[in-house]
Formats: structure tokens, sequence, C-alpha cells
């Protein structure tokens, strides 16, 4: 018989309280900031089961891969400054993303079909480079065609990286590895649960969704590389979701970030030693000085307009790409939606397939709301995550009481939007909770021209309209005890 250990009252107190004092240095020491549930959630969980808890903090518990602060950024004051509102210019700025610059071209997908044949569009274009970055690359129709079409490409010549997240990719089994890699395409898994190569990292995972063809041309926003997001599933319709192809700075800034990840994929403890927004600008530079004189579009959108002397106009596709995640100091997204919420006067739209907001940013929302904004916020009824439902309900049953109109849509909703005024539209990755906007390696695209946003918030309106409203009914008191557990608990590691 095999005997377990004993440890007297003594040896479990002087065990408990060196758990504690772990998490006191690796979240001090190493400036872990967290929110008071999950910090609450953590200290709990040490002292009530320290032998679980301990365990799971090392493997589970660190939120930031970065200590010192991301280098401020200058202040956008090119001709292009005036478009975009100062509040939030000035706030990336200062949380070191590179300025918003105009592109050649910006164009939304809400149809899934439309939205593949941009992505293969974009895939055949490459000639150079092809990067991928996607957190589920599906084995289904979809995932098969794209795999095929990056085989191709790879045998063409081009150099074709792959980066999966290991977790989103655990159903499709590896199941396109080896014609990939026979082509020569480039494939890594993003932190693997097992034989993590950056201990204590096992909970980081990466949620960015990006395609970049030889630098210039991107493909994103909140569609992962599977059927239900474009064509959906035998007997199903597809998902409601968004993405949008770009050509310029968006594309450069996104695969400068493309790099980061990669390097953090091969086992590096950090993106780079050079900031995101240097290693955007380099990228920049060394594409631009490969172009020939009658160079893309892409890259002459990049440059200020000061050669024509003309103002700037406000139908000009402003944009730039706004990443957050561990490998940034600051919370980046959080930051720039708290603000936009107090910065909102007229409206203020946002659509997400799960809604758990930390208390700061729902306090925003129901302050704007106080404050006469109108606030929409777009829902599935019923999402294809049951922990994600259950944990919303006091969050949007506070909005409802306070006048926000938040619409539930009969089927599932996974794009991620958010239109603040006539000033600012989002569109990327980021859903709107707290695993999103505190742990996972997000991105969005952040947009100041005046089609992009009408475009947005044309498309979250009439997305609305088929939308129920939502109750602010209280539930009865068990589902009030479960809802509050979930989203202490699930949503704050």
């Amino acid at each position: 018989m095999i005997r377990l250990p004993t440890l007297s009252p003594l040896e479990h107190a002087a065990f408990v309280a060196a758990g504690l004092l772990l998490y006191v240095l690796v979240t001090r020491a190493r400036q872990q900031r967290r929110h008071p549930y999950a910090a609450l959630a953590w200290v709990l969980g040490i002292a009530a089961f320290p032998y679980l808890g301990v365990p799971l903090f090392l493997l589970f518990g660190t939120r930031k891969t970065v200590r010192p602060s991301t280098p401020r950024q200058p202040v956008p004051a090119g001709p292009w400054a005036r478009l975009a509102p100062a509040w939030a210019t000035g706030l990336l700025a200062a949380l070191g993303v590179p300025e918003a610059r105009p592109q050649a071209a910006l164009r939304f997908h809400a149809d899934g079909a439309q939205a593949l044949a941009e992505l293969r569009a974009l895939i055949a274009s490459a000639e150079r480079t092809l990067d991928v970055c996607t957190y589920v690359l599906g084995d289904d129709q979809v995932g098969a065609a794209v795999a095929d079409e990056l085989a191709a490409r790879a045998r063409a010549g081009v150099r074709v990286r792959l980066l999966v997240d290991s977790v989103g990719s655990l159903r499709s089994r590896r199941s396109h590895d080896a014609r990939l890699r026979a082509a020569g395409v480039r494939v890594r898994r993003f932190m693997p649960a097992l034989r993590n190569p950056r201990r204590g990292r096992t909970n980081l995972r990466n949620h960015r969704k990006l395609v970049v063809a030889d630098g210039l041309r991107l493909w994103g926003g909140g569609r992962n590389l599977a059927d239900e997001y474009f064509i959906g599933r035998a007997g199903e319709a597809p998902w409601i979701d968004l993405s949008f192809s770009a050509e310029g700075a968006l594309a450069t800034q996104a695969m400068a970030l493309f790099e980061g990840d990669w390097r953090i994929a091969l086992g590096l403890r950090r993106a780079s030693g050079v900031p995101y927004a240097e290693r955007a600008l380099r990228h920049e530079a060394l594409l631009h000085a490969d172009q020939p004189a009658d160079a893309s579009a892409a890259a002459l959108a990049s440059a200020p307009p000061a050669a024509s002397g003309a103002a700037p106009s406000a139908q000009v596709a402003l944009a730039h790409w706004v990443p957050s995640g561990p490998d940034f100091h600051e919370d980046v997204l959080h930051a720039l939606l708290v603000s936009a919420a107090f910065h909102a006067q007229q409206r203020l739209l946002l659509a997400t397939p799960y809604f758990v907001p930390d208390e700061g940013l729902l306090e925003a929302l129901l302050l704007a709301a106080k404050r006469g904004v109108r606030v929409t916020l777009l829902l599935p009824r019923r999402s294809n995550h049951r922990l994600a439902d259950w944990a919303r309900g006091r969050a949007v049953r506070a909005l409802v009481e306070h006048g926000v109109e938040v619409r539930l849509l009969p089927t599932m909703l996974h794009a991620k939007a958010v239109v603040v005024d006539q000033e600012l539209a989002l569109c990327g990755s980021a859903n709107l909770d707290s695993r999103s906007l505190f742990i996972n390696y997000e991105a969005m695209a952040a947009c100041y021209g005046r089609a992009e946003i009408d475009w947005l918030a044309g498309w979250i309106t009439r997305t609305a309209a088929d939308g129920e409203p939502a109750s602010a009914r209280p539930p009865g008191l068990l589902r009030d005890v479960l809802e509050g557990v979930v989203g202490a608990l699930a949503f704050q590691l």
C-alpha cells in the first residue's frame, strides 16, 4: 500500500504561508497588476487548497511577459493628425502604438463568402512572403482549402509562415501539418500546454487573426480559419462575423506584430528587444526601400500628403493596428475602451460574442448611458460558450436598467466591433471580456475615416434590428449565485 506523506498543522500552515508569499513576490516583484476579483480568487484558492492552488498559479498565474513600460511614441502632429480625435491618438501614442496612417484601401466583409474570396485572393497574391496567424485552423473544408493554398504558395517559392495557437488548434489535431511542412511551410504552435518552451505561460493564448502578403496587404478581423466563420457547418448557417482587407501601413504594422509573436512561439522570452512601434517603422522603411519607382499604392499611401499641399480629406481611410496583450506593459485595448466610453458624446455601439467586462469598463459604460449617450450592445442570445452566457447576466441587467439597448441575436454572433460617435471605429479579434482584454494576445484595427465609421455603425444598427431586447428582470437566487461565481472565477484567472 502506498502511504501518502502527512504534514503537521504547523507544516501545513507554513506551506500556505509560502504559497501566499510566492503569490506576492510574483505579482508585485514582476509588476503583475491584477483586478480585485482575480487577486481575491488566487488568494482564496491558495489559502483554501494550497496543494492545488500553488501549482495552478505557477502554471496559469503569469499575466504579462514584459516588465518595463512600453516607450511612449510622439503625439501625432502631422497633416493627418486633425482627422483623428486627440484623446484616442494621444492615449495610444503614450501606450506605444504607432500613429495612424492613410491606407491605399480598406474594406470590410460581413458576408462569409466574400471574406473567404478576399482571403484566398490575398494568399494567391503573395510573391515573396506570406505570414498567417490564427487561433483556429479547422479540420474541415475551409481549413483544408487554406492549407492547400498556403502549400501552393510555398511550392512557388514564397516564404510561408503559419502560427496557430496550441489550445485553439486542439480539435484540428495537426491534421494539415504533414502536407504543409512537406511543401515548405514553416508551422509553429503558440505556447503548447505540454513541452511549453516558456514555463509559467500556459494561460496566455494568441487570439490574433491576421494574414499579411509581402508586408503590404492585410486580411484580418474576428474570423478563425474554419467552416463556421465563412460557409457554416453542415446543415447550419455561418456565424455572423466581420473581417477586413487593407493595403498600406496596417499591413506593415501587422507584419511587425507577427514577427514578435513568431519569436515567442520559438521559445524566446520576449517578442524582441525592439519595441513594437519601432519594429513597425523599421519594417515600413525596409519594404519601401525594396519598392521600385512605381511602387504600389499600398506603400505610397503611408506617406503624408505634404507634397501636394492639399488639405487632408475626412474621406481618407486613416487607420492603425492596435495590439494588446502580455507583450505590452499596459492593457492597451482596455484603456482605449474605457477612455472611449468617457469621451463619447452621442453614441457608443458595441458588438461582441462574449460580454464579461471588469468593473472599470462596466462602470464607464453605465456612466456613458447616464450622461445621455446612446449605448447599443449587440450579443448572441446563446453563444458557443455557455460559461460566457452565464457570466454576462449581471452586467447585462445593470446596463438595461440604466437605459442601454442590449439586443440578443437569435444566431451566433462572433463579430467584434466598436463605434464611438463619428470619431472612431474598432474591428478585430478582441472580445469584451476580461480574458481578451487582460490575458490574450489580441489586435484591433482602429479606423478614423468617415466611410469606415459609417460602414461599421450601419452594420451594427442593421444587425441589431434582428435581435430582441434583453431583460433586466432579476433571476432566481441559484442563478444569481452561479452567475457571480462564474463571472468572478472563470474569466479572471
